[in-house]
């Protein structure tokens, strides 16, 4: 199994942007598991929701909550928590996601 976790936030001032991937970034390979972690800034002239976008993936469950739990994650969830006006969440197990050909 192999989950995928994304999160979106949408900030207070989109300026704080750059810090705020900053932050994230230095959460990327934490634990052992994480198989992927990017994350990309809304783009001007690009269709966006959100600001800030988390695309990462773990290779189980076990894998995922140690990321959640991580002292260093927990720590960035913090510092950034108050830069947000919303954060949306969704994590899924892509073997049980079946993609159809366009």
């Amino acid at each position: 199994m192999t989950l995928r976790h994304l999160v979106m936030w949408t900030l207070h001032d989109a300026a704080d942007g750059p810090r705020f991937k900053a932050e994230l970034d230095s959460c990327r390979g934490l634990v052992p598991g994480m198989l992927a972690f990017d994350v990309a800034l809304r783009t001007a002239g690009l269709e966006a929701n959100v600001d800030v976008l988390l695309d990462s993936s773990f290779a189980d469950a076990a894998a995922l909550a140690a990321y959640q739990n991580h002292p260093h994650h927990k720590a960035v969830g913090a510092r950034i928590g108050p830069l947000r006006a919303s954060r949306h969440v969704m994590d899924y197990d892509t073997d049980s996601f079946k993609e159809t050909a366009l």
